[in-house]
Protein backbone atom coordinates (compact mmCIF):
# COMPACT_ATOMS: atom_id res chain seq x y z
CA UNK A 1 0.00 0.00 0.00
CA UNK A 2 1.05 3.29 -0.92
CA UNK A 3 1.23 6.39 1.89
CA UNK A 4 1.46 9.87 1.54
CA UNK A 5 2.17 12.53 4.85
CA UNK A 6 0.36 16.04 4.45
CA UNK A 7 1.48 18.34 6.85
CA UNK A 8 -0.61 20.78 7.61
CA UNK A 9 0.77 24.52 9.11
CA UNK A 10 1.69 27.71 7.62
CA UNK A 11 4.60 27.71 10.29
CA UNK A 12 5.66 24.70 8.97
CA UNK A 13 6.43 26.69 4.92
CA UNK A 14 7.68 29.65 6.89
CA UNK A 15 10.77 27.46 8.74
CA UNK A 16 9.57 28.72 12.11
CA UNK A 17 9.89 25.14 13.12
CA UNK A 18 11.49 21.75 11.70
CA UNK A 19 8.96 19.69 10.39
CA UNK A 20 9.91 16.57 12.48
CA UNK A 21 6.73 14.47 12.20
CA UNK A 22 7.01 13.59 8.78
CA UNK A 23 10.51 12.31 9.19
CA UNK A 24 9.09 9.60 12.70
CA UNK A 25 6.06 9.10 10.29
CA UNK A 26 8.06 8.30 7.39
CA UNK A 27 10.31 5.94 9.66
CA UNK A 28 7.65 4.07 11.37
CA UNK A 29 5.21 3.43 8.30
CA UNK A 30 8.38 1.95 6.37
CA UNK A 31 8.58 -0.57 9.55
CA UNK A 32 4.69 -1.53 8.90
CA UNK A 33 6.04 -1.98 4.53
CA UNK A 34 4.05 0.32 3.31
CA UNK A 35 5.57 2.88 0.37
CA UNK A 36 5.83 6.50 1.46
CA UNK A 37 6.01 8.31 -2.44
CA UNK A 38 4.98 11.78 -1.68
CA UNK A 39 5.48 14.30 1.86
CA UNK A 40 3.52 17.07 1.33
CA UNK A 41 3.56 20.73 3.02
CA UNK A 42 -0.07 22.91 2.87
CA UNK A 43 -0.48 26.52 4.89
CA UNK A 44 -3.48 27.41 6.81
CA UNK A 45 -5.55 27.58 3.85
CA UNK A 46 -8.74 26.10 3.19
CA UNK A 47 -8.41 25.97 -1.10
CA UNK A 48 -5.26 24.72 -1.26
CA UNK A 49 -5.62 21.79 1.74
CA UNK A 50 -8.77 20.75 -0.38
CA UNK A 51 -6.63 20.75 -3.47
CA UNK A 52 -3.84 18.40 -1.55
CA UNK A 53 -6.48 16.03 -0.22
CA UNK A 54 -7.73 15.45 -3.70
CA UNK A 55 -4.54 15.38 -5.08
CA UNK A 56 -2.81 12.55 -2.38
CA UNK A 57 -6.12 10.90 -2.52
CA UNK A 58 -5.63 10.03 -6.01
CA UNK A 59 -2.32 8.67 -5.98
CA UNK A 60 -2.10 7.08 -2.50
CA UNK A 61 -4.19 4.26 -0.48
CA UNK A 62 -3.28 6.19 3.14
CA UNK A 63 -3.29 9.75 3.71
CA UNK A 64 -1.97 10.72 7.50
CA UNK A 65 -2.12 14.37 8.17
CA UNK A 66 -0.53 15.79 11.38
CA UNK A 67 -1.69 19.48 12.65
CA UNK A 68 -4.41 21.94 11.69
CA UNK A 69 -7.08 19.62 14.52
CA UNK A 70 -6.86 22.75 17.40
CA UNK A 71 -9.74 25.23 18.07
CA UNK A 72 -8.66 27.86 16.67
CA UNK A 73 -9.91 29.49 13.05
CA UNK A 74 -6.53 28.39 11.19
CA UNK A 75 -7.23 24.96 12.68
CA UNK A 76 -8.92 23.66 9.19
CA UNK A 77 -7.63 19.86 8.83
CA UNK A 78 -10.93 18.27 9.41
CA UNK A 79 -13.07 20.61 7.46
CA UNK A 80 -11.16 20.41 4.52
CA UNK A 81 -11.19 16.64 4.53
CA UNK A 82 -15.06 16.89 4.67
CA UNK A 83 -15.25 19.18 1.45
CA UNK A 84 -12.61 17.83 -0.30
CA UNK A 85 -15.23 14.49 0.42
CA UNK A 86 -17.93 16.05 0.34
CA UNK A 87 -19.09 14.35 3.88
CA UNK A 88 -20.32 15.95 7.19
CA UNK A 89 -18.92 17.66 10.32
CA UNK A 90 -20.88 15.83 12.81
CA UNK A 91 -20.43 16.53 16.93
CA UNK A 92 -19.07 13.40 18.83
CA UNK A 93 -20.01 13.90 22.42
CA UNK A 94 -17.69 11.89 24.45
CA UNK A 95 -14.91 13.82 22.77
CA UNK A 96 -16.68 16.79 24.08
CA UNK A 97 -16.55 15.39 27.30
CA UNK A 98 -13.20 13.98 27.30
CA UNK A 99 -11.92 17.76 26.19
CA UNK A 100 -14.35 19.85 29.12
CA UNK A 101 -12.80 17.07 31.43
CA UNK A 102 -9.11 17.86 30.42
CA UNK A 103 -9.31 20.97 30.87
CA UNK A 104 -10.93 20.37 34.53
CA UNK A 105 -7.71 18.82 35.78
CA UNK A 106 -5.89 21.50 34.92
CA UNK A 107 -8.45 23.33 36.84
CA UNK A 108 -9.57 25.76 34.26
CA UNK A 109 -13.05 26.18 32.64
CA UNK A 110 -12.79 25.20 29.15
CA UNK A 111 -13.38 27.65 26.65
CA UNK A 112 -16.49 27.57 24.08
CA UNK A 113 -13.76 27.64 21.02
CA UNK A 114 -12.50 23.90 21.90
CA UNK A 115 -16.23 22.75 21.27
CA UNK A 116 -15.04 22.81 17.42
CA UNK A 117 -12.32 19.89 18.22
CA UNK A 118 -14.99 17.33 19.39
CA UNK A 119 -16.60 17.52 15.70
CA UNK A 120 -15.34 14.75 13.40
CA UNK A 121 -16.15 13.19 10.22
CA UNK A 122 -19.19 11.86 10.23
CA UNK A 123 -18.67 8.01 10.29
CA UNK A 124 -14.63 8.61 11.13
CA UNK A 125 -13.78 6.79 14.76
CA UNK A 126 -11.80 8.99 17.64
CA UNK A 127 -8.49 8.49 18.73
CA UNK A 128 -7.88 9.21 22.04
CA UNK A 129 -5.01 11.88 22.87
CA UNK A 130 -4.08 10.99 26.41
CA UNK A 131 -1.21 14.37 26.07
CA UNK A 132 -3.74 16.96 25.02
CA UNK A 133 -7.47 17.96 24.04
CA UNK A 134 -7.23 17.67 20.56
CA UNK A 135 -8.18 13.75 19.63
CA UNK A 136 -7.17 12.25 16.07
CA UNK A 137 -9.52 10.60 14.11
CA UNK A 138 -9.78 7.75 11.30
CA UNK A 139 -11.52 7.97 8.49
CA UNK A 140 -12.38 5.18 5.67
CA UNK A 141 -13.96 5.17 2.62
CA UNK A 142 -14.23 2.66 -0.32
CA UNK A 143 -11.00 4.29 -1.75
CA UNK A 144 -8.50 5.44 1.24
CA UNK A 145 -7.62 5.57 4.36
CA UNK A 146 -7.17 8.92 6.01
CA UNK A 147 -5.62 9.45 9.35
CA UNK A 148 -5.88 12.87 11.32
CA UNK A 149 -3.36 13.66 14.00
CA UNK A 150 -2.79 16.12 16.18
CA UNK A 151 0.82 18.70 15.13
CA UNK A 152 2.60 18.49 18.12
CA UNK A 153 4.79 15.53 18.65
CA UNK A 154 4.39 15.40 22.14
CA UNK A 155 1.17 14.27 21.41
CA UNK A 156 1.44 13.10 17.79
CA UNK A 157 3.73 10.11 18.53
CA UNK A 158 2.28 8.82 21.59
CA UNK A 159 -1.03 8.22 19.75
CA UNK A 160 0.38 6.93 16.44
CA UNK A 161 2.40 4.61 18.66
CA UNK A 162 -0.14 3.43 20.79
CA UNK A 163 -3.32 3.25 18.45
CA UNK A 164 -2.14 3.77 14.86
CA UNK A 165 0.96 2.02 14.03
CA UNK A 166 -1.30 -1.69 15.40
CA UNK A 167 -4.20 -0.02 13.57
CA UNK A 168 -1.81 -0.16 10.04
CA UNK A 169 0.19 -3.64 11.22
CA UNK A 170 -3.46 -5.72 10.74
CA UNK A 171 -3.56 -4.36 7.32
CA UNK A 172 0.25 -4.72 6.16
CA UNK A 173 0.78 -8.06 4.63
CA UNK A 174 4.65 -6.91 3.98
CA UNK A 175 7.93 -5.71 6.24
CA UNK A 176 10.84 -3.70 5.44
CA UNK A 177 13.84 -3.88 7.27
CA UNK A 178 17.12 -1.67 7.03
CA UNK A 179 20.24 -1.66 8.35
CA UNK A 180 22.86 1.19 7.67
CA UNK A 181 26.16 1.24 7.44
CA UNK A 182 28.38 4.00 7.96
CA UNK A 183 31.87 4.87 5.75
CA UNK A 184 34.71 7.07 6.65
CA UNK A 185 37.84 8.28 4.51
CA UNK A 186 35.69 7.70 1.46
CA UNK A 187 33.78 10.71 -0.41
CA UNK A 188 30.24 9.85 -1.76
CA UNK A 189 31.09 10.01 -5.46
CA UNK A 190 34.30 7.27 -5.13
CA UNK A 191 31.94 5.30 -2.73
CA UNK A 192 29.41 5.27 -5.57
CA UNK A 193 31.99 4.02 -7.77
CA UNK A 194 32.73 1.26 -5.56
CA UNK A 195 29.97 0.27 -5.25
CA UNK A 196 28.52 0.46 -9.00
CA UNK A 197 28.03 -3.15 -9.90
CA UNK A 198 26.02 -3.72 -6.62
CA UNK A 199 23.94 -0.51 -7.14
CA UNK A 200 23.25 -1.29 -10.74
CA UNK A 201 22.36 -4.33 -10.43
CA UNK A 202 20.09 -4.22 -6.97
CA UNK A 203 16.34 -5.27 -6.89
CA UNK A 204 15.69 -6.72 -3.29
CA UNK A 205 17.68 -5.21 -1.29
CA UNK A 206 18.14 -2.08 -1.97
CA UNK A 207 21.11 0.33 -1.57
CA UNK A 208 21.10 4.35 -1.15
CA UNK A 209 23.92 6.50 -0.34
CA UNK A 210 23.44 9.67 2.23
CA UNK A 211 26.86 11.40 2.44
CA UNK A 212 27.05 13.00 6.11
CA UNK A 213 29.55 15.73 7.21
CA UNK A 214 32.83 13.74 7.23
CA UNK A 215 31.42 10.49 6.52
CA UNK A 216 28.43 8.60 3.96
CA UNK A 217 25.53 6.13 5.10
CA UNK A 218 24.96 3.02 2.94
CA UNK A 219 21.30 1.61 4.45
CA UNK A 220 20.71 -1.53 2.65
CA UNK A 221 17.00 -1.96 3.00
CA UNK A 222 14.84 -5.07 2.52
CA UNK A 223 11.03 -5.81 1.56
CA UNK A 224 9.94 -9.48 2.39
CA UNK A 225 6.68 -10.67 4.10
CA UNK A 226 9.13 -12.59 7.30
CA UNK A 227 11.67 -10.66 9.26
CA UNK A 228 14.12 -13.57 9.21
CA UNK A 229 13.61 -13.52 5.50
CA UNK A 230 14.60 -9.53 5.34
CA UNK A 231 17.09 -10.30 7.91
CA UNK A 232 18.63 -13.00 5.29
CA UNK A 233 18.94 -11.06 2.65
CA UNK A 234 20.26 -7.64 4.15
CA UNK A 235 23.02 -9.67 6.04
CA UNK A 236 24.24 -11.35 2.82
CA UNK A 237 24.47 -7.84 0.92
CA UNK A 238 26.48 -6.25 3.60
CA UNK A 239 28.87 -9.08 3.32
CA UNK A 240 29.31 -8.29 -0.28
CA UNK A 241 29.75 -4.79 0.84
CA UNK A 242 31.86 -5.08 3.26
CA UNK A 243 34.04 -7.53 0.69
CA UNK A 244 34.97 -4.16 -0.72
CA UNK A 245 34.83 -1.42 1.30
CA UNK A 246 36.75 -3.22 4.15
CA UNK A 247 38.09 -1.05 7.38
CA UNK A 248 36.55 2.03 5.44
CA UNK A 249 32.95 0.48 7.43
CA UNK A 250 33.58 1.77 11.21
CA UNK A 251 30.19 1.02 12.43
CA UNK A 252 26.19 -0.09 11.90
CA UNK A 253 23.10 1.95 12.81
CA UNK A 254 23.26 3.71 16.00
CA UNK A 255 27.19 3.47 15.83
CA UNK A 256 29.33 6.77 15.81
CA UNK A 257 32.67 6.97 15.07
CA UNK A 258 34.12 8.32 18.91
CA UNK A 259 32.08 5.21 20.38
CA UNK A 260 33.65 2.75 18.04
CA UNK A 261 37.20 4.41 18.87
CA UNK A 262 36.53 4.19 22.69
CA UNK A 263 35.68 0.18 22.35
CA UNK A 264 38.70 -0.37 20.10
CA UNK A 265 40.59 1.53 23.31
CA UNK A 266 39.24 -0.51 25.85
CA UNK A 267 39.72 -3.38 23.77
CA UNK A 268 43.22 -3.15 23.09
CA UNK A 269 44.03 -1.78 26.85
CA UNK A 270 45.11 1.80 25.74
CA UNK A 271 45.45 5.26 27.03
CA UNK A 272 45.62 8.64 24.95
CA UNK A 273 45.78 11.77 25.72
CA UNK A 274 44.92 14.76 23.24
CA UNK A 275 46.75 17.62 21.64
CA UNK A 276 45.18 20.43 19.82
CA UNK A 277 45.14 23.39 18.09
CA UNK A 278 43.43 24.44 14.73
CA UNK A 279 40.24 22.52 16.38
CA UNK A 280 39.95 23.97 19.92
CA UNK A 281 39.19 20.89 21.46
CA UNK A 282 36.86 19.22 19.45
CA UNK A 283 38.63 15.62 19.28
CA UNK A 284 38.92 15.47 22.73
CA UNK A 285 35.07 16.56 23.12
CA UNK A 286 33.99 14.25 20.48
CA UNK A 287 35.57 11.56 22.57
CA UNK A 288 34.11 12.25 25.88
CA UNK A 289 30.88 12.39 24.20
CA UNK A 290 30.49 8.60 25.17
CA UNK A 291 29.97 7.00 28.85
CA UNK A 292 32.96 6.03 30.33
CA UNK A 293 35.47 7.79 27.79
CA UNK A 294 37.54 8.11 30.83
CA UNK A 295 38.77 4.33 31.14
CA UNK A 296 41.09 5.36 28.18
CA UNK A 297 40.79 9.26 27.50
CA UNK A 298 42.95 10.88 30.14
CA UNK A 299 43.19 14.29 29.34
CA UNK A 300 43.24 16.93 26.43
CA UNK A 301 44.92 20.11 26.17
CA UNK A 302 44.56 22.81 23.52
CA UNK A 303 47.81 24.75 22.87
CA UNK A 304 46.11 27.22 20.15
CA UNK A 305 49.15 29.64 20.34
CA UNK A 306 52.87 28.75 20.31
CA UNK A 307 53.79 29.94 23.77
CA UNK A 308 51.56 27.18 25.09
CA UNK A 309 52.73 24.60 22.38
CA UNK A 310 56.45 25.46 23.94
CA UNK A 311 55.49 25.59 27.26
CA UNK A 312 53.24 22.47 27.45
CA UNK A 313 53.44 20.43 24.95
CA UNK A 314 57.56 20.70 24.97
CA UNK A 315 57.34 21.73 21.02
CA UNK A 316 61.09 23.30 19.95
CA UNK A 317 61.01 26.57 19.67
CA UNK A 318 63.13 26.17 17.00
CA UNK A 319 60.89 23.29 15.04
CA UNK A 320 58.35 26.54 14.90
CA UNK A 321 60.74 29.15 14.24
CA UNK A 322 61.91 26.95 11.47
CA UNK A 323 58.67 24.93 10.25
CA UNK A 324 56.15 26.83 11.84
CA UNK A 325 53.18 26.24 13.87
CA UNK A 326 51.09 24.02 11.03
CA UNK A 327 53.92 21.73 9.58
CA UNK A 328 54.27 18.14 10.24
CA UNK A 329 57.51 18.21 12.28
CA UNK A 330 55.45 20.55 14.93
CA UNK A 331 52.76 18.17 14.90
CA UNK A 332 54.95 15.32 15.67
CA UNK A 333 55.83 17.01 18.70
CA UNK A 334 52.96 17.92 19.78
CA UNK A 335 51.81 14.18 19.79
CA UNK A 336 55.08 12.73 21.18
CA UNK A 337 54.79 15.77 23.80
CA UNK A 338 50.93 15.09 25.07
CA UNK A 339 51.79 11.31 25.35
CA UNK A 340 54.77 11.64 27.38
CA UNK A 341 53.32 14.50 30.15
CA UNK A 342 50.45 12.72 30.53
CA UNK A 343 51.70 9.48 30.24
CA UNK A 344 49.90 7.88 28.26
CA UNK A 345 50.18 4.78 25.47
CA UNK A 346 49.15 7.45 22.66
CA UNK A 347 49.61 10.69 22.29
CA UNK A 348 46.70 12.05 18.54
CA UNK A 349 47.83 16.15 17.55
CA UNK A 350 45.87 18.09 15.40
CA UNK A 351 47.63 21.44 13.77
CA UNK A 352 46.15 23.39 11.16
CA UNK A 353 44.83 26.82 9.48
CA UNK A 354 41.18 27.03 9.69
CA UNK A 355 40.52 30.28 8.66
CA UNK A 356 38.86 32.19 6.71
CA UNK A 357 42.26 34.35 7.91
CA UNK A 358 46.05 32.77 7.97
CA UNK A 359 46.34 31.23 4.99
CA UNK A 360 49.07 31.85 2.38
CA UNK A 361 50.09 30.50 -0.84
CA UNK A 362 52.61 28.18 0.71
CA UNK A 363 50.31 26.78 3.29
CA UNK A 364 46.94 27.62 2.64
CA UNK A 365 43.35 27.90 4.66
CA UNK A 366 42.03 23.95 5.08
CA UNK A 367 46.08 22.64 5.48
CA UNK A 368 45.87 20.15 8.76
CA UNK A 369 48.70 18.36 9.74
CA UNK A 370 47.82 15.16 12.44
CA UNK A 371 50.36 13.39 14.67
CA UNK A 372 49.82 10.19 16.39
CA UNK A 373 53.16 8.75 19.13
CA UNK A 374 52.88 5.28 20.18
CA UNK A 375 55.97 4.27 21.96
CA UNK A 376 59.18 5.31 20.01
CA UNK A 377 57.27 5.85 16.84
CA UNK A 378 55.73 9.16 16.09
CA UNK A 379 53.60 9.41 12.70
CA UNK A 380 52.27 12.50 10.82
CA UNK A 381 49.83 13.05 8.21
CA UNK A 382 49.22 16.20 5.22
CA UNK A 383 45.46 17.14 4.46
CA UNK A 384 43.57 19.67 2.67
CA UNK A 385 40.39 20.38 3.73
CA UNK A 386 37.25 22.63 2.09
CA UNK A 387 35.08 25.08 3.15
CA UNK A 388 34.45 27.47 5.62
CA UNK A 389 35.94 27.39 9.38
CA UNK A 390 33.37 25.30 11.07
CA UNK A 391 33.56 22.54 8.30
CA UNK A 392 37.05 22.37 8.00
CA UNK A 393 36.78 21.91 11.93
CA UNK A 394 34.84 19.49 11.67
CA UNK A 395 36.44 17.18 8.66
CA UNK A 396 39.75 17.36 10.63
CA UNK A 397 38.47 16.00 13.94
CA UNK A 398 36.82 13.27 11.87
CA UNK A 399 40.23 12.54 9.75
CA UNK A 400 42.27 12.53 13.36
CA UNK A 401 39.75 9.93 14.87
CA UNK A 402 39.68 8.33 11.91
CA UNK A 403 43.26 7.99 11.74
CA UNK A 404 43.50 6.35 15.57
CA UNK A 405 40.75 4.24 14.57
CA UNK A 406 42.73 2.73 11.71
CA UNK A 407 45.67 2.26 13.90
CA UNK A 408 43.74 0.66 16.78
CA UNK A 409 42.45 -1.78 14.25
CA UNK A 410 45.79 -2.67 13.15
CA UNK A 411 47.45 -3.05 16.68
CA UNK A 412 49.30 -6.55 16.96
Amino acid sequence: MICEIISVGTELLLGNIINTNAQYLSQKISELGFDVYYHSVVGDNMERLIEQIKLSRSRADIIITTGGLGPTDDDITKSGLCSALGIDLVLHKESLEKINSYFSKTGKEMPDINIRQAYIPSGGKIIENNNGSAPGVIYEDKKNIFILLPGPPGEMKPMFDKNVFPYLKDKSNSIIESKTLKVVGIGESSLQVMLQDLLDNQTNPTIALYAKVGEVHVRVTAKTDKKSEADYIINKMIERIKDILGDNIYGYDDDTLEGTINKLLKKNKKSIAIAESCTGGLVSDRLTNISGASDSYINGIVSYNNEAKIKILRVKEDTINKHGAVSKETAAEMAAGVKDISKTDIGLSITGIAGPDGGTAEKPIGLCYIGLAFKNDVYTYEFYFNGNRIKIKSNASTKALDILRRFLINLP
